[in-house]
């Protein structure tokens, strides 16, 4: 009996070590990756900052401050929804998020968000491919935490893309269903990957290396959004071929 109970306290303590290694590392990859994804925003408007204030260029031109009020603006929109995502992220761990459910048209709110990311690729030569109904679908969700399940998904796949990014969005309707997916021809996931994406925080293991940035909130956000309508996301992934995420909206009566 004393040899039982000792080997049950042996490994309660074990697992409890590696229960807090694995949440330190976590923690201390969320900072690394929080220090990275608000250094460049940051920067960004500092330079900005410093054009703006060279003598020079307020001597010779006023106008020459457009582009650079443009880029602090839009970076600091870029720093107020990377703060809005931790807080919604808070918020969601306290259980106190609530749906404000309207009418929305999903073309519409489709090809807004395909435009703002087609602005941001266009430089690299990528592209954002629509496929959507000639009939306008209409759901009941929220539209501002719809919005932003899109956008994520429409992120994550300009981010996971290679070089040149392809991103293909289809909207159908099949039976009681609307089916929303995004699908890139990016790197793709392992098997292995696929059943934890949506943990809260989790991010592939990539080393030391950064060049994908996030803090492992999309996902886990774009999950409990969904769960919260009563709707499902499925992903189907081919390590070195790319990755499609389909939100399965289901039709209120």
């Amino acid at each position: 009996l004393i040899i039982i109970i000792l080997s049950l306290s042996f490994y309660y303590t074990i697992s409890t070590i590696n229960r807090q290694k694995k949440l330190s590392a976590i923690k201390n990859d969320f900072i690394s990756n929080m220090t990275h994804e608000f250094k460049t925003p940051i920067s960004t408007i500092s330079l900005a900052c410093e054009a703006m204030n060279d003598g020079d260029m307020v001597k010779h031109d006023l106008g020459n401050h457009a582009p650079f009020v443009k880029i602090i603006h839009d970076e600091n929109k870029r720093l107020s929804l990377l703060v809005e995502r931790i807080l919604q992220s808070a918020v969601m761990d306290r259980g106190k998020l609530k749906l404000l459910k309207e009418k929305v048209i999903l073309n519409d709110l489709i090809q807004e968000i395909a435009q703002q990311a087609q602005f941001r690729i266009q430089n690299e030569g990528g592209s954002i491919r629509l496929h959507l109904p000639s009939e306008q679908i209409q759901i009941t969700s929220d539209r501002m935490h719809l919005n932003n399940i899109i956008s994520n998904l429409v992120d994550n796949a300009i981010k996971y893309s290679k070089n040149t990014p392809l991103i293909e969005i289809s909207l159908l309707r099949e039976n009681k269903r609307i089916l929303l997916s995004v699908k890139d021809h990016g790197v793709g996931m392992k098997k292995e990957h696929l059943n934890k994406i949506f943990d809260k925080l989790y991010r592939i293991p990539t080393g030391n290396v950064h060049n994908v940035k996030g803090f492992g909130l999309g996902l886990s956000y774009v999950k409990t959004i969904a769960e919260l309508h009563g709707w499902d996301v499925n992903v189907k992934s081919q390590f070195g071929e790319g990755s499609e995420f389909t939100l399965v909206m289901k039709e209120r009566p």
